[in-house]
């Protein structure tokens, strides 16, 4: 089965990309939602299993409540409180919730120090 990560924006899918396989979608709300955008994720995210990613914050959880009405089968994937949105989220951390969410076998993991 596909997979498909929603995040807000451009720079969040950039932090996501460099922890994830390519065969990962990941699609951008690209900030506030109407019925055509809402229309063209759902077209595009079609039969994906989907995951939420996004901000800790009133614009994110905003969001997430659309987005949780349009998937409501979706899995929540959550950045702390303090973290500057999904983007400013320390690398370890993004994986950490990745983890927690199932997607393992779908994570390209940093090179171990060698200190």
């Amino acid at each position: 089965m596909s997979i498909s990560i929603i995040v807000e924006g451009k720079n969040d899918r950039s932090k996501l990309r460099r922890v994830l396989r390519d065969n990962v979608n990941i699609h951008c709300t690209f900030g506030t939602l109407n019925s055509l955008k809402l229309e063209a994720l759902r077209k595009q995210v079609a039969d994906d299993e989907v995951f939420l990613f996004l901000d800790n914050d009133s614009s994110g959880k905003k969001i997430r409540g659309v987005l949780r009405d349009l998937f409501p089968d979706a899995v929540h994937i959550y950045t702390r409180r303090g973290y500057a949105g999904v983007e400013g989220t320390p690398e370890e951390y993004v994986i950490a919730q990745l983890e927690k969410a199932g997607l393992e076998e779908l994570i390209i993991y940093p090179p171990a120090s060698p200190y």
